[in-house]
């Protein structure tokens, strides 16, 4: 099987593969259409097909080919007031589409999608737009962000996927928002399940890819906080031929990428794992991989309380005083000592995130022995605050 699969969405010339750029010609694109879209209509009533609950590559992609007309009407001309948010891509619009069809509807009506728009100044971004429809195009998941469909017209870059309501993790973690109720110890369980799943369906794949970006703000949450990942800008397809990694120049998050990847450009299945362990440790203390507003010798969170994980006592006094008296002392050291291991400098001694999927059921199945009420679930901020300062003396 190999990576043929993701290999035939490429352009060929008579003489070689050549990669894609913004100014290719008109046939090139439409080469690209051919391959990167199948006819949505092809399924009995035009709707769109369900993931299947394991995942799964297709043989074609089934995406929409859009034009530009059509999503500057279904975003309202991209208007400010349908900004979702901005990243190194470009911006994000909500819009709204039919639900059969795909075809552009009024604002309100029919179903909400996320629309991607390039940056024309982004440096990274033609080869990050490929990349999103090269794997998210045939990868199918319930823990994958769906990708419906694209538009190349002319200069014009972008992508449509399922609208995430929730927003991202990060968001819930660290923006502070007095009308919204912080995660539940369950929720942040389930939300570390779901997306484990969808990193251990990518590894575990025929082509197995790596997803090298794994980081909070890359995890969005459905109506039901159903976590999925998405972004596949920066994924690369893993080793083949006996190979345990592939080398590649270094890109992704600080304080998320493993430190053989930034020591060497060295990229192996488990460096996905190492960005899962720091996320873990993120949910746990709701704070973040990095923060220059912590004092010095705090900023880099796992080289700052890496020493506390394994240590019962310590660990209480990092955990997010939000959710205290929602978990068992047992599960928070579980969860700490999956992290510690996840961290573990040398990949080889990581676990797999099938491991760390098995891992996260037990930890979620260990429930709280007494219900009592807790006193400390809403602190006011100055005091969580000064909690965590003690920790920092011990």
């Amino acid at each position: 099987m190999g990576h043929s699969i993701f290999s035939k969405i490429s352009i060929k010339s008579s003489t070689s593969t050549v990669g894609f750029s913004a100014t290719t010609s008109s046939a090139g694109r439409s080469q690209f259409s051919e391959v990167a879209s199948g006819s949505i209509d092809d399924t009995t009533d035009g709707s769109l097909p369900f993931p299947s609950p394991n995942g799964q590559i297709l043989e074609r992609p089934n995406l929409k080919v859009f034009s530009f007309i059509e999503l500057k009407a279904a975003t309202k001309s991209f208007k400010s007031d349908t900004l979702l948010g901005e990243g190194g891509f470009g911006k994000v619009y909500k819009g709204w589409l039919d639900e059969k069809t795909l075809s552009p509807t009024k604002a309100g009506s029919g179903m909400v999608v996320a629309i991607k728009k390039l940056n024309s100044e982004s440096t990274q971004g033609f080869q990050e737009w490929q990349s999103e429809v090269n794997f998210l195009g045939r990868l199918s998941h319930p823990n994958l962000v769906k990708l419906l469909g694209y538009c190349w017209d002319d200069d014009e870059l972008l992508l449509v996927y399922e609208f995430m309501p929730k927003g991202s993790l990060e968001n819930h973690l660290f923006r502070r928002n007095p009308n919204i109720e912080p995660l539940s110890w369950n929720t942040r369980i389930k939300i570390a399940i779901g997306a484990a799943r969808g990193l251990a369906f990518l590894h575990d794949s025929a082509d197995q890819v790596i997803y090298r970006d794994f980081k909070a703000s890359n995890i969005l949450l459905d109506g039901s906080y159903i976590a999925k990942i998405s972004d596949f800008g920066l994924a690369k397809l893993g080793p083949s031929g006996g190979q345990s990694h592939v080398t590649t120049r270094v890109m992704g998050t600080y304080g998320y990428a493993a430190p053989e990847y930034i020591a060497t450009g060295h990229l192996y299945v488990k460096s996905d794992v190492y960005g899962f362990g720091v996320v873990l440790l993120e949910i746990l203390t709701a704070m973040r991989a990095l923060d220059t507003k912590r004092p010095t010798g705090q900023q880099n969170l796992v080289e700052w309380v890496k020493p506390f994980l394994s240590n019962k006592k310590k660990l209480k006094g990092i955990m997010d005083g939000r959710i205290e008296g929602q978990y068992s002392p047992k599960a928070a050291v579980q969860a700490a000592a999956l992290s510690l291991k996840c961290l573990e400098n040398d990949p080889k001694q990581r676990p797999s995130m099938k491991e760390v999927l098995e891992s996260l059921e037990v930890i979620e199945a260990i429930q709280v022995k007494t219900k009592r009420s807790n006193n400390n679930s809403h602190q006011p901020p100055v005091l969580q605050a000064a909690r965590h300062q003690r920790v920092v003396k011990v």
